[in-house]
């Protein structure tokens, strides 16, 4: 009896500490009845029929992650080499979401499986009708195009995909190759381009800088060569404004006015001297050629008279 008793408290225990379950934070429980889905356990301390009701699975509810390496190719036959991560989760903790994800799939290899083919079937569907060329710069629309597509999928799984990252596009050797060609080509004309516009701009600079400076020199030789004749003209009007003056007074005074001419001619002779800085001047002296130009001087006096006589 002793033994018997013992037994049957034995197997009480074993039954009471079976009838409690735990269940782990970010964890849900799935619980099945004789191999027929009973009901789901939320994370914490839950309490089963102990021999009936059997923890069919426990499923996560945290993100997973998983990397893809496949191969696409474009519509120019370019083999485009891929890299990616996928980022996903179960969609909710609602009980008929929860039993899609517990009982689509056989097994979690199953569910990657079928994951990880059809974002590689779209991303390859996309690509095949796109040129090696803008592969690259589509890196956005890729993403975009596959979590379009699939989120009806995974939905339909019980899952949602939080996030597709295209890590690395690469292609093969030869294109590689040839588009660092390419790009160097590029950078040599762009290069190319640049320096001819800074040598047109600096020869147009110094174009424009030399015509302004021709253009400076010639207004300031315009400028002095009026001067100058101004200069000339002032001092021819002065001169005869003397002559005139003086004339007048030699005229009062009962003088011969070719006196003053004579001294003009003597004065004149003398500027020569003393400005000739070492230059041979060579004059007549003789007295014939002394009054032929007092001759020549008297007559432009006289011309002058008989102007301001018209004038009057």
């Amino acid at each position: 009896m002793m033994i018997a008793v013992g037994v049957i408290v034995f197997v009480l225990l074993i039954l009471i500490s079976s009838s409690f379950v735990t269940v782990s934070q970010g964890t849900i429980a799935v619980v099945t009845v004789f191999g027929k889905y009973s009901r789901i356990m939320t994370p914490g301390l839950n309490f089963k029929i102990p021999l009936i009701e059997q923890i069919y699975a426990r499923i996560s509810i945290q993100n997973r992650s998983v990397e893809l390496e496949f191969q696409a190719v474009t519509v120019d036959q370019a083999n485009v080499y891929f890299k990616a991560m996928l980022l996903y989760s179960v969609l909710n903790q609602d009980e008929e979401n929860i039993k899609n994800v517990a009982f689509k799939f056989i097994d979690e290899r199953n569910l990657m499986q079928a994951l990880i083919r059809t974002i590689e079937g779209s991303i390859r569907a996309f690509v095949a009708t796109k040129r090696q060329a803008d592969v690259l710069i589509l890196r956005r629309d890729i993403v975009e195009h596959v979590k379009g597509q699939i989120d009806q999928v995974l939905e339909t799984w019980g899952y949602h995909l939080q996030d597709l990252q295209l890590n690395d596009i690469t292609f093969d050797d030869v294109i590689l190759k040839s588009m660092s060609q390419v790009v160097a080509s590029n950078n040599l004309k762009a290069a190319a381009e640049n320096e001819g516009q800074a040598l047109l701009i600096t020869k147009t600079k110094a174009a424009e800088a030399e015509g302004n400076a021709i253009k400076i020199a010639a207004e300031a030789e315009r400028q002095a060569a009026q001067l100058r004749g101004q200069g000339i003209a002032l001092f021819r009007e002065e001169v005869a404004k003397g002559m005139s003056v003086a004339a007048k007074e030699m005229k009062e005074a009962e003088m011969d006015t070719s006196v003053i001419l004579f001294t003009m001619w003597t004065e004149a002779i003398k500027h020569f001297s003393e400005n000739s800085k070492g230059n041979v001047i060579f004059l007549d002296g003789s007295t014939e050629a002394m009054h032929q130009t007092m001759k020549e001087m008297m007559s432009l006096n006289m011309l002058s008279q008989q102007k301001e006589q018209n004038k009057k």
